[in-house]
């Protein structure tokens, strides 16, 4: 039995005639920081929520720990609560103050005391700088500080592996730094991530692992030194041209 977490195997999506995502293949191991580059368009952020169960998968299988996350009778709950994600758009609870909306899943998912949920609650929002914010409401606090209050509801529900999906595109340039910062921390402590980003320098410097995708398949993935300094396919090469500006 290998140490994969997640396995995707020749995934496909498709929405009526439209494919999205073809015949899509990696892996990711304990530790494994992954980055999803590519242009807009190219099926990130489907791939993402494919693997999420957010979107259900025309074809192809998703095992996580070896078992496939798309076979009937599988509990989608369950495993969100090991495969947490944080979304572009922040989607926290604005009826909720930021120690709430990092209290509730732990309560209703995980069936933890509402004492023990504060405890591991503040634990994240103090990982994260936000203890000071804790009886805010989400209109009261920047983006930059909303995304991070998202990545502490996730890790409080102390997940196996962390999807982001483009976490930094919805913020303004000077917010994108603090939101970086913490997920580099995050890879340093070990997390395994899964990131769609267009965040360049954090993709070359912080992953293990890049996938490079154009058109709903993958053109080319490896170790982000060999992706960054000598991509073996062209398309890979006009990409990062374009975005790291050489």
């Amino acid at each position: 039995m290998n140490d994969a977490i997640l396995e995707i195997q020749h995934l496909s999506k498709s929405f009526g005639s439209h494919q999205v995502l073809k015949d899509i293949d990696f892996t990711v191991r304990p530790g494994d920081v992954t980055s999803i580059i590519g242009a807009s368009g190219s099926g990130k952020s489907t791939l993402l929520r494919c693997v999420n169960l957010l979107e259900t998968p025309s074809a192809g299988d998703i095992l996580f720990h070896g078992e496939n996350i798309t076979a009937r009778g599988f509990n989608p709950c369950q495993y969100r609560s090991k495969v947490g994600m944080v979304f572009q758009s922040f989607n926290l609870f604005n009826n909720m103050t930021v120690l709430e909306n990092c209290m509730v899943g732990q309560v209703k998912v995980l069936k933890k005391s509402k004492a023990e949920a504060k405890e591991n609650a503040m634990k994240y929002l103090e990982q994260v700088g936000m203890a000071p914010y804790i009886n805010a409401r989400p209109r009261q606090i920047s983006g930059g500080q909303r995304q991070r209050v998202a990545i502490a509801r996730a890790l409080a529900m102390e997940p196996e592996v962390l999807l982001f999906d483009e976490p930094t595109s919805a913020l303004d340039p000077e917010m994108v730094g603090e939101v970086l910062s913490v997920m580099k921390d995050l890879a340093a402590q070990g997390m395994t991530m899964l990131v769609v980003t267009h965040e360049m320098a954090f993709a070359r410097d912080v992953s293990n692992h890049v996938v490079f995708m154009a058109d709903g398949v993958i053109c080319e993935q490896g170790d982000p030194k060999d992706v960054f300094t000598n991509p073996k396919q062209i398309r890979t090469r006009e990409f990062l041209a374009r975005f790291m500006g050489e």
